[in-house]
């Protein structure tokens, strides 16, 4: 059973060209789906059968995993037992007719234009480090720009004079995104000075555009921390990273950006993702109509 994983594993990486990050991940979901085999006896992917996946979903639910997460699971195996099939490993792919569970559509939490003016005009500590602070809450919402990106983020990424950055996204897959008014400005204010400060001459020399206190690439944890601490300062509990994300591309379409403007900025692969913001845009159109027409609150009973 852990070769036909390594083989598929190599065929991810070889010819689909999946990153590694992603490649990771399935090898932890089979892993994991090999585990539950296991325990009820079962030694061959191929001797499997669609009660065998059904039961597995049903186990993944009872552990209280959200449907999305459920649905990735699915999704994998569907795509190991396709590969099993083209290879001639077995005639019958048991996920055939088992269909993936339905997500609850819910709207992405986003931070009102005034929330966003609180977050980002708080005092920030003296010195580097608060530069730092500022720059990373300003290219967050100004640039949306998801958390591995922030931190993925090279000098040789930025060109100011042109008004642009250039972002590995997810599957490493490169865009190009604008950066102006106060997100350039206060990301300038950090290189120019603070990161200099920041960084040690006995570190290990990066092209990391942020820095933590030792001079290194600044991590995933460290930003999503900083955003949390700021949001505390305005009474929001819980504030993530991804909501500056959101706040972005809802304050854009509010404002009058094409949809297909802000997928490129996004770097979603498919519209349908970025659609999810035109549900947000309503719900501010109605938030608008209901606060501003004069009979809007009367009641219809």
């Amino acid at each position: 059973m852990e070769s036909l994983v390594r083989e598929y594993l190599a065929y991810l990486s070889a010819e689909r060209g999946s990153s590694k990050k992603t490649v990771e991940a399935y090898a932890h979901d089979l892993k994991e789906y090999g585990d539950f085999l296991s325990k009820k006896g079962i030694t061959d992917f191929c001797a499997v059968t669609r009660n065998d996946i059904i039961s597995y979903e049903a186990e993944l639910f009872s552990r209280e995993f959200a449907p999305a997460s459920v649905k990735r699971r699915i999704s994998v195996l569907k795509g190991f037992y396709r590969f099993l099939v083209r290879e001639n490993y077995t005639k019958k792919n048991p996920t055939d007719s088992v269909g993936l569970p339905k997500i609850p559509a819910t709207l992405p939490d986003v931070l009102s234009i005034q929330q966003m003016d609180a977050l980002l005009a708080q005092p920030f500590e003296e010195g580097a480090k608060g530069k730092r602070d500022q720059a990373i809450l300003e290219v967050l919402y100004g640039c949306g720009l998801r958390v591995s990106e922030l931190v993925g983020l090279n000098l040789a990424d930025i060109f100011f004079d042109e008004g642009f950055m250039r972002i590995v996204g997810k599957g490493e897959k490169e865009r190009i995104v604008p950066i102006s008014g106060a997100a350039q400005r206060c990301l300038v204010g950090y290189l120019e000075k603070a990161r200099l400060e920041l960084s040690k001459p006995y570190a290990k020399p990066t092209s990391a555009v942020f820095l933590n206190a030792r001079g290194g690439r600044l991590s995933r944890q460290s930003v999503h921390k900083l955003v949390v601490n700021a949001g505390l300062f305005l009474g929001i509990e819980n504030l993530h990273p991804h909501t500056l994300r959101h706040s972005f591309a809802t304050h854009l379409l509010e404002g009058g950006a094409d949809l297909r403007v802000i997928q490129e900025i996004l770097g979603h692969s498919d519209i349908s993702t970025t659609q999810i913001y035109t549900h947000v845009d309503r719900s501010h159109i109605r938030a608008e109509y209901l606060s501003a027409h004069p009979r809007s609150q009367i009641d219809s009973t």
